[in-house]
């Protein structure tokens, strides 16, 4: 009696099973855990790519991008010029509301908070993540060397070289790390609060320097990524260690909510220290 052939896709199912197999830990937890790591490094390499390819645009002066900056920053300065309210109005908001310092300090009374409710590897993964961000965005900075908008009666000024932005990073990755902590406490219907709230901080503060005639569009736009690129790394390798010591994987999209395990007992967000309730909806 003939066989049938195979239905299409069925042959990849063995291979499938024993990749899920592997990362799962079943072919050991140091292998397991290598695997997980491995992806870590080739997810952030995909997403360095764009950033990459910013700076390479921006060192080899690509005359597109060059236009885009020049001709963008002319006209908002134009207009900075024209409204001195709207001046004073971008400089509250770059210097005090989206001021790196006010949102590395944020971060800083949310890895506190964390301590307090034991949530020792989000709060150590929220310390790793902003002064990772900062100390990379400094010496990239300082390798690029690129200067600021020179503009005629500038309306305001900053010290210091121009790419990547130091403000959008910082947005970036401080808005990162509040929304994917504080997310799981946030009820399913609210949710799009919290993200319009970090999404217009990241857009806005961009806005604001490019505005003042401080930074290029590209210097903004390589913050955004340099930024992207450091919470990518960061937040994989907290979840493969999180998964190595036992705790299930969650949806990033959801949050980083910590996890109960048997083997290191930490309270959910919402939970009182010593119990192992929820005060929050889980993503």
């Amino acid at each position: 009696m003939a066989q049938l052939p195979p239905r299409p896709g069925t042959g990849s199912r063995p291979r499938r099973h024993a990749i899920r197999s592997f990362l799962s830990g079943r072919s050991g937890p140091d292998a397991a855990f290598g695997a997980r790591l491995a992806l870590t490094v080739v997810a952030t390499a995909v997403v360095s790519v764009p950033f990459v390819l910013a700076l390479v645009l921006v060192e080899s002066r690509w005359s597109p991008l060059y236009r885009l900056d020049r001709d963008t920053a002319e006209r908002l300065h134009r207009a900075a010029l024209e409204d001195p309210d709207r001046v004073r109005v971008l400089e509250f908001l770059t210097g005090v509301l989206w001021d790196p310092v006010t949102m590395r300090l944020l971060v800083a009374l949310l890895v506190i908070w964390l301590l307090r409710r034991r949530a020792w590897r989000l709060a150590t993964w929220a310390a790793v993540t902003a002064t990772a961000g900062a100390l990379i965005g400094f010496l990239t900075k300082s390798v690029v060397e690129r200067a600021r908008p020179h503009l005629p009666d500038p309306v305001s000024h900053a010290p210091g070289f121009s790419f990547p932005s130091g403000h959008a990073m910082t947005a970036m990755v401080s808005c990162a790390i509040l929304l994917l902590v504080l997310l799981p406490l946030v009820p399913r219907a609210w949710r799009f609060l919290p993200w319009a709230v970090a999404v217009t901080s990241v857009i806005g503060v961009g806005w604001t320097r490019v505005a003042l005639g401080v930074h290029w569009v590209s210097d903004v736009v390589g913050g955004w990524l340099l930024g992207l690129v450091v919470v990518t790394a960061t937040t994989l390798v907290f979840e493969a260690w999180r998964a190595d010591a036992g705790r299930r994987r969650t949806a990033v999209g959801e949050g980083l909510e910590p996890e109960i395990s048997a083997a290191d007992p930490e309270p959910a967000l919402g939970a009182s220290p010593g119990t192992g309730s929820e005060a929050g909806p889980r993503g």
